[in-house]
């Protein structure tokens, strides 16, 4: 199991994300703007979010009017995500599965793999599966997005240093029961698996701050170079259209190769389904 996979993650993600991620602070600012737009411009036939999680982008396209469905890995996820789409009067498909195999039964114009979805795809064999089913999920000329942040190697240097175990605090919030937690995270890296992997720790705390509860929950990325993102795009069938750096609408200039060593960060890949 992975850390969004577990209940107590699940049912407190949108809690701790709140307090991770203060709004003006997150690397994500705007980032359901921006799916917005891409919905009301390749959307026409159909949006499916896959690795929907709580549903941040999901009920956000659903309450504008867009036609849109869900799938997530997690059960707990998509749990949460329900449920919320009924606090707002949305009957939302939203379905258990893995982005490598799923099937809703119909075809889309716009696949949607919101934030780091697709760094949890732990090796470039799943990442093609995932590309692959996703292509027959699309009509022709259908568009899939989704992100992944160039890899830093100052960051892995030192994350190679350090063994899962190692932990730093990140955040304080409050989870679902109205308790003090604290959560911390122990993060490494493995240049042979390209592999982010280490646990989150969360600590529950009275009103005393006396650690009363402790959860470990494991976490595991995968960081992809562009060149891989090229090739696995041609292997499975696509074509990269753009690449976006970030939600704020800069793109890279794909005529020119050294655009890329310009900017380093957030990308958002657009890629089309070729014929």
């Amino acid at each position: 199991m992975d850390l969004h996979d577990y209940k107590d993650v699940a049912e407190n993600y949108d809690r701790y994300l709140s307090a991770m991620y203060p709004q003006g602070h997150d690397n994500h600012e705007g980032f359901q703007d921006f799916y917005l737009a891409l919905a009301q411009k390749y959307g026409a036939g159909g949006v499916v979010d896959i690795a929907c999680g709580t549903g941040a982008v999901l009920l956000y396209l659903a309450e504008r009017g867009i036609d849109v469905d869900g799938t997530d890995l997690s059960a707990e996820m998509c749990k949460v995500a329900k449920a919320k789409a009924a606090t707002h009067g949305l009957k939302l498909n939203v379905v258990a599965a893995n982005m490598t195999n799923f099937c809703t039964g119909r075809k889309y114009s716009l696949a949607i793999i919101a934030r780091s979805g697709f760094m949890h795809l732990q090796t470039s064999q799943l990442q093609r599966q995932a590309l692959l089913n996703i292509r027959q999920q699309l009509t022709d000329g259908g568009i899939l997005t989704f992100n992944t942040f160039d890899p830093s190697p100052t960051i892995q240097a030192q994350m190679m240093a350090t063994t899962p175990e190692d932990y730093s605090f990140r955040l304080e919030y409050r989870n679902s029961e109205g308790q003090r937690e604290k959560i911390y995270h122990a993060m490494s890296y493995d240049p042979y698996t390209q592999l982010t992997h280490g646990n989150w720790k969360f600590e529950t705390l009275d009103d005393d701050g006396r650690v009363i509860g402790e959860r470990i929950r494991p976490l595991q990325m995968r960081q992809t170079y562009r060149s891989e993102v090229f090739l696995l795009a041609e292997l499975c069938g696509f074509e990269v259209q753009d690449i976006y750096r970030g939600y704020k609408g800069d793109k890279e200039d794909l005529s020119d190769p050294s655009s890329a060593a310009k900017y380093s960060g957030n990308l958002i890949w657009i890629l089309r389904k070729k014929a």
